[in-house]
């Protein structure tokens, strides 16, 4: 799933007020890390994860893994902070950050 460069502003826009949910350390993607990681996408679809790493090559592979791991898609990057999307089949209305925007 490919997002349109209007998806990708609106996607942005929600998650301009949101913090990190995942903060990825040195010891890379554990398992629990990846079932935390799940968790956070089934609950909250659009999540911010901050990648610790000072190495700019290292931070954009942890990144690549995540969405390959999970599916996700890559909305955007700056700097620590990659923004992710991955839709639910059924989204909770209380835990959604896409359905708590749009009402």
């Amino acid at each position: 799933m490919s997002l349109s460069p209007e998806q990708r502003r609106a996607y942005r826009a929600i998650a301009h007020d949101l913090k990190p949910v995942i903060i990825v350390g040195d010891k890379g993607l554990s398992e629990g890390l990846q079932e935390e990681l799940e968790r956070a996408l089934n609950d909250h679809e659009l999540i911010k994860v901050k990648v610790a790493s000072q190495d700019r090559e290292v931070r954009r592979e942890i990144i690549e893994a995540l969405c390959q791991i999970s599916g996700a898609e890559l909305v955007q990057t700056i700097g620590k902070i990659a923004v992710l999307l991955r839709r639910a089949r059924t989204p909770n209305p209380r835990l959604s950050n896409l359905l708590r925007h749009t009402h």
